[in-house]
């Protein structure tokens, strides 16, 4: 028999099994990569899941890693701050970007999936390792064992999300995040649709309905003047600045959406050869390409009024819309007061923050959360401590955000640029893009070290 030796004394054979097990609740990108994560470094992971036993408003598949409000995981280029975050990812053989490559469907320079492959692919892995143990069922507390990672994402049931708040003392931050609408791709009239993703040569990714400048406006009109689904008396409206609802983006002025999801900058309508006013994109959601979405059009408007107005837009007259937009309340700790640089809660050694609860928001930042809240947890269980992802990497970028964040008026972010270290000794007149590229090369030669370090308990 090999006994550990803990602080605190040796450890008894029951203290010792204990002590290889975590606890996983929540079944998302950030819960099944921290689950996947520890497993893969020795520990028996069991992962709570309440579907199907219940369902959130905003989910509607029994899978694992059910994508809600986009089928993008955003940029894949290294010129992105979220592409150097996937680029190291791969690195560190995450499993939710390795099923986001297996599923991927064309999005120009963005990585998008198709949402049910990508879900499937996640699934299929998890429930077949064998040091992971799938219970389905409602958590309504926090569990007490030795060491627990948290993942239950924005939609955390409400006497869970009690439960924590009792923990950390505090009122629960929150945000409004909005979903944007589907249609069948059969539906669209292609007559008026034109294939093109921006700035690129050839046929493109992306389907643009074209607007002149009175469709435009009219369409604005009608959004004003539309009908939404009221927030809850008690509930501020939050909305997390990269993902507002187009009627609320049209209320900060007539142009800001021609300026935001609808710019035509890059585009040329083949049957005028000139540059439309506006245009409406939609990006390809299955790999069969029968779905498209609507970029950049999250709405909390009703359903009716969804109805009629966005088939008032050019091409859109005849579609038949396999989901419609809606909104959901997004919950989230205060971080830099309650977060330790492994996403240990202070209050509670062992109990662990992962995805958005922890104060990222974004696919592909919660994952990331998963894996380090998942290596994290690993390394504890033999009584080590799992060295920091680099400042100057996205990892490390991203946790630096989580940590140093102002705790007065903390919020969620993507990851971006902003949040790394600035390069030393650059020419005066190097442009944003040179500078990104370095900084992307300065991460990625930094993490190289740090993949050998986190990689040393894989079994």
């Amino acid at each position: 028999m090999i006994v550990f030796s803990l602080p605190g004394g040796t450890m008894t054979p029951e203290s010792q099994l204990r002590a290889h097990r975590l606890v996983v609740v929540g079944a998302g990108l950030a819960g099944c990569e921290a689950a996947w994560q520890a497993a893969r470094r020795g520990l028996d992971v069991t992962l709570h899941e309440m579907k199907p036993v219940r369902k959130s408003p905003a989910h509607s598949s029994d899978d694992f890693a059910e994508l809600v409000c986009s089928n993008s995981l955003r940029s894949n280029v290294l010129t992105n701050a979220v592409g150097l975050l996937k680029e190291e990812m791969r690195r560190l053989d995450s499993l939710v970007l390795r099923a986001a490559d297996e599923s991927a469907v064309p999005a120009g320079r963005a990585l998008a999936v198709d949402r049910e492959a990508f879900s499937r692919c996640i699934t299929d892995a998890v429930e077949s390792h064998p040091r992971i143990e799938i219970r389905h069922e409602v958590v309504e507390r926090i569990p007490d064992d030795v060491r627990v990672v948290l993942a239950t994402g924005p939609l955390t049931a409400d006497s869970l999300a009690r439960r924590l708040q009792e923990l950390l003392g505090d009122e629960h931050l929150y945000f409004y995040d909005a979903i944007s609408p589907i249609v069948y791709a059969d539906t669209i009239d292609h007559d008026i649709a034109f294939r093109q993703s921006r700035y690129e040569d050839g046929e493109g990714d992306y389907l643009n309905l074209p607007l002149d400048r009175e469709q435009y406006e009219v369409f604005v009109e009608a959004l004003l003047s539309a009908e939404t689904v009221p927030l809850h008396k008690f509930e501020a409206a939050l909305f997390f600045e990269a993902c507002l609802p187009i009627e609320e983006m049209a209320r900060r002025g007539p142009q800001t959406l021609a300026y935001g999801p609808m710019k035509p900058v890059g585009l040329t309508d083949p049957r005028t050869g000139r540059r439309p006013f506006a245009v409406v994109q939609l990006r390809q959601e299955d790999k069969r390409g029968m779905l498209f979405n609507l970029v950049g059009f999250q709405t909390k408007l009703r359903v009716g009024e969804q109805r009629r107005i966005l088939k008032s837009l050019p091409g859109l007259a005849d579609a038949v819309f396999a989901r419609f937009g809606s909104v959901h309340r997004n919950t989230y700790v205060n971080a830099p007061l309650r977060l330790s640089p492994s996403l240990e809660v202070h209050a509670r050694p062992g109990l662990y923050l992962a995805g958005q609860m922890a104060g990222v928001e974004g696919y592909v930042e919660s994952a990331a959360l998963g894996f380090l809240a998942g290596v994290n947890a690993a390394f504890a269980a033999y009584d080590q401590t799992a060295p920091p992802p680099p400042e100057t990497t996205a990892h490390g970028a991203l946790l630096g955000h989580l940590m140093n964040g102002n705790p007065r008026d903390f919020q969620p972010m993507n990851v971006n640029f902003g949040l790394f270290p600035p390069l030393e000794g650059l020419p005066r007149k190097l442009s944003k893009r040179e500078k990104h590229e370095r900084t992307s090369r300065r991460a990625l030669e930094d993490l190289a070290p740090w993949v050998e370090k986190v990689g040393a308990l894989v079994s």
